[in-house]
């Protein structure tokens, strides 16, 4: 993808530096960005060609970041709370959006990112243009623990925590019991999104494999349900749970023409300082 300029930058948030990549492309007919949130291994590197494709098929920027202990972000010593979802909405993210300036933006959150990009945009601290949640939790469901200990147990064969080692350096180990231990926690047992989706008034798309191997058709069927805001479902047929990967061109077209729908790339245009 050689049609988007890049930016890469740290930005200083409580416990250390975030890092963050921007992709603007050539054409920008709204400079409202698109900013996307990682899942529980993810980081800006593994989201690969997807940003500067989505940059391109919407027209505007999109920005990445590196939660705190993931990717080129910080090392956290202390392993995240059960409150981490929340956490996100309240420090982090908030800390990221003043620093680049940005007062309107939509967001796109796969996996425990879309959980997160619920929460931030019901959190009415800034204006939220659209939600895009693809494969996120709404609750801990027996399929989503199921999945998390099948893929702990992977991780002890050889050569496991090496791939993983590849994005996140030395704290891939902290990086992998953020994930299994949390979820695994009696403590996050009871987690759900139902004390946030009311607050969502954005319009929200809901993308979910059916062959989702951490997560049922429950969970974008309570988003949906659950939001104030206009809302769709999409469920992809033959794909699991990395939609921007395994069906790249069908997630891009869905959410191209989701926003369009609802006029969100019309939007004004005084959005980023």
């Amino acid at each position: 993808m050689t049609d988007c300029n890049i930016e890469e930058r740290y930005i200083e948030v409580p416990g250390g530096q975030i890092f963050v990549r921007i992709w603007t492309p050539q054409r920008v007919t709204t400079p409202t960005p698109m900013v996307l949130l990682h899942d529980s291994l993810g980081c800006v590197d593994l989201w690969r060609d997807f940003p500067a494709a989505l940059a391109m098929a919407l027209s505007r920027p999109v920005i990445a970041y590196d939660r705190l202990g993931f990717g080129k972000s910080s090392l956290r010593d202390a392993p995240p709370s059960s409150r981490f979802i929340n956490e996100e909405a309240d420090v982090y993210f908030p800390a990221i959006r003043r620093a680049l300036g940005v007062h309107r933006c939509s967001l796109m959150g796969h996996s425990v990112g879309g959980a997160m990009a619920v929460v931030i945009a019901g959190s009415g601290d800034f204006e939220c243009e659209a939600v895009i949640t693809e494969s996120a939790q709404a609750f801990v469901a027996d399929l989503t623990l199921q999945g998390i200990r099948a893929a702990k147990a992977d991780f002890h064969l050889p050569g496991k925590i090496e791939r993983l080692e590849k994005w996140h350096g030395d704290k891939a180990r902290w990086v992998l019991d953020a994930w299994t231990e949390v979820w695994l926690s009696n403590e996050f047992s009871g987690w759900s999104l139902d004390a946030h989706l009311g607050a969502v008034q954005c319009p929200v798309l809901a993308i979910h494999g059916d062959l989702d191997e951490f997560g049922p058709e429950d969970f974008p069927r309570t988003i949906v349900e659950g939001v104030s805001g206009p809302a769709e479902m999409t469920i992809l047929s033959g794909c699991g749970h990395v939609p921007h990967r395994e069906q790249s061109s069908v997630v891009l077209e869905r959410i191209s023409g989701f926003l369009a729908t609802h006029d969100v790339q019309a939007a004004r245009d005084e959005c980023v300082a």
